[in-house]
């Protein structure tokens, strides 16, 4: 369990004001001048030393990640992209960064950006943030009058920051689309290689980072990389924001240490399983592009990147949507496959044609009208998908489809018998529904 003495954003829920006074007495723009004067290599061996993954679901190393940027300049500016396009279905952690703490975000953006020599940063966000979209431009516009960015800044690097809202895309969530929607095409995801870090936005040495990755970086730096590197559990350390949602009794956003338990992060954070643990169904830990997890499995599974991929599921977002046993879990994943069918950006046919032939399949299966053969055969076009497109959205497709034949392969061949049985009954009428 992590101690309110080593939590990052100590303003998540707002209690305080966002503005720049506030925010520096909460320890923001602390020593920001010490942490640059101290070198770009410093910065990146601390972040390297700290374990930090990034916290937009991959968990990619973040040291790692902005040591790839080139060490020398070929002419060519460099620049940092905040991705806060947080689309993923049950992830709402970025948002609460932006309304109620985006002054270590803004910092965040001057130290990772002066890391990899960068004198601009973009942070695109999301279409649908507009209260989220002012309260950062608001702090983005205190640091300008206040002298902490801008060209000609009390920190002695020239930098500037600037925030580009999105029109509402998922697909703008992946980086390289993400990058095309800013230089005002559609957003749709390029071929790799080349690499952002070679040819990113406008065609220059470009890193794309989480909100979170970048909010956290200032904290670290500050307290040092052992002090993270001790919350949590080997290769899977430090805090992590979990936003709970679903069938517990107090929903919630939470800063917890990486690797406590499930078990754990719900009782004490949100009063429990509605109607008690044996009313647990399942759970889809990391936002809904995970493959779902039987409760028996994830009980007291410690909920890190780790853990969750030798389950054959992952963190992703840390986005925990709970489902009791009165969830219709069939159709539950059919509604998530829509949701993908209508975010495919339709570049590669494995998804623009497999996204809407899974749904279609299973809409029939929640209701029953499917034939048992066709089980594993929607699992085999999944694997055909999964791992066949430019981008990972056709694995996002693929894996609550994957998820639910794995664990939930009765549900389905029970509403087969069902309908077979009695293809007028009530009890069919209503699924259909």
């Amino acid at each position: 369990m992590l101690h309110d003495r080593d939590r990052i954003f100590t303003n998540l829920y707002g209690f305080h004001s966002p503005d720049l006074q506030a925010a520096k007495m909460r320890g923001a723009w602390d020593g920001t001048k010490f942490l640059l004067e101290k070198g770009r290599d410093w910065i990146i061996d601390e972040m390297k030393a700290s374990g930090l993954r990034g916290r937009g679901g991959a968990g990619f190393p973040t040291g790692l990640k902005w040591s790839f940027m080139p060490k020398q300049s070929d002419g060519r500016p460099h620049y940092l992209v905040v991705n806060a396009d947080e689309s993923e279905p049950g992830t709402c952690k970025d948002r609460e960064i932006m309304r109620n703490d985006p002054h270590l975000l803004v910092e965040g953006c001057l130290i990772a950006s002066f890391a990899m020599g960068a004198h601009a940063a973009y942070i695109y966000i999301r279409g649908e943030y507009i209260a989220e979209k002012h309260a950062l431009q608001r702090a983005v516009d205190e640091a300008y009058a206040a002298g902490l960015i801008g060209k000609n800044n009390i920190h002695g690097y020239p930098f500037d920051l600037y925030v580009h809202h999105g029109a509402g895309a998922y697909i703008c969530g992946e980086e390289t689309a993400l990058i095309e929607s800013m230089e005002g095409k559609k957003g749709m995801p390029r071929l790799k290689p080349p690499f952002p870090a070679n040819m990113g936005l406008y065609g220059c040495p470009t890193t794309v980072n989480n909100v979170e990755s970048i909010a956290v970086a200032g904290t670290i730096l500050r307290r040092g990389a052992s002090w993270f590197s001790g919350i949590g559990r080997p290769n899977n350390v430090g805090t992590k924001l979990f936003c709970v949602s679903g069938h517990v009794n107090k929903p919630c956003n939470v800063e917890e240490a990486m690797g406590l338990t499930f078990r754990e992060l719900i009782d004490t954070h949100c009063g429990g399983i509605r109607g008690g643990w044996d009313n647990l169904l399942a759970v889809i830990p990391g936002g809904s592009s995970v493959p779902c997890v039987p409760a028996d499995q994830i009980i007291d599974a410690p909920m890190d990147f780790d853990t969750l991929r030798n389950l054959r599921s992952g963190l992703g977002t840390a986005a925990v949507i709970v489902m009791d046993k009165s969830t219709d879990i069939v159709r539950a994943i059919a509604r998530i496959s829509y949701f993908y069918k209508h975010e495919s950006c339709g570049q590669c046919t494995p998804c623009r044609e497999g996204t809407g032939w899974m749904w279609r399949v299973l809409n029939r299966m929640a209701e029953g009208r499917a034939q048992k053969r066709e089980i594993d055969m929607l699992l085999e076009v999944s694997t055909q998908i999964e791992g066949h497109t430019i981008c990972a959205l056709g694995d996002a497709a693929a894996w609550p489809v994957q998820g639910l034949i794995r664990h939930f392969r009765h549900e389905i061949e029970k509403r087969i018998d069902d309908y077979a049985a009695n293809p007028h009954s009530e009890s069919v009428m209503i699924a259909a529904e």
